[in-house]
């Protein structure tokens, strides 16, 4: 029907190959090229089994950044914040005990971050990674029952540019 063996050549040598190999190193292997891959903001952890538990966590619908770092070699425990992801509007919540803490807490945002000032002690920054571009105006945060919630709108970009693909000579 169709000519797969031209396709996927797997001679005797390669078949010998392929059952001579160790599952293990192949495992290390696979998890070193993702590590190198993808960012460790994106991984979560630093182990990159956990990343794929952490995209199936974001694929329906909800995320806990409980232990991003800005620089691997930081060791400031972060407050754990969950980021939810609805139609219009992206909400982040940080649970906050201390009443006192939430009066000096200064939240701004870019395009795809969020930045908590003065979290978890005074002085110190948190940042997080929104899961996409989000409004330069319109968000709200309230503080209740011990949870702040930042409410930040999603931005629709519907801009796109065209660019011209030329042959080269």
């Amino acid at each position: 029907m169709f000519p797969w063996n031209s396709f996927f050549p797997l001679n005797k040598n390669m078949k010998d190959m392929m059952k001579s190999m160790n599952p293990q190193d192949v495992d290390q292997y696979v998890k070193g090229v993702m590590k190198q891959m993808f960012p460790s903001d994106w991984q979560g952890t630093q182990d990159p089994g956990d990343f794929m538990k952490n995209m199936n966590t974001m694929m329906s619908g909800g995320r806990n950044d409980s232990e991003k770092t800005d620089t691997p070699h930081e060791s400031v425990e972060k407050i754990p914040v969950n980021i939810f992801e609805a139609l219009e509007s992206i909400y982040i919540q940080i649970k906050i005990q201390d009443d006192d803490l939430v009066k000096s807490v200064k939240v701004f945002h870019t395009s795809n971050q969020a930045i908590l000032e003065n979290i978890p002690s005074t002085g110190e920054r948190q940042v997080i990674t929104l899961p996409c571009l989000v409004k330069k105006k319109g968000s709200t945060a309230q503080y209740k029952d011990g949870i702040l919630e930042i409410k930040i709108p999603k931005s629709i970009d519907l801009q796109y540019t065209e660019i011209d693909v030329s042959e080269r000579k």
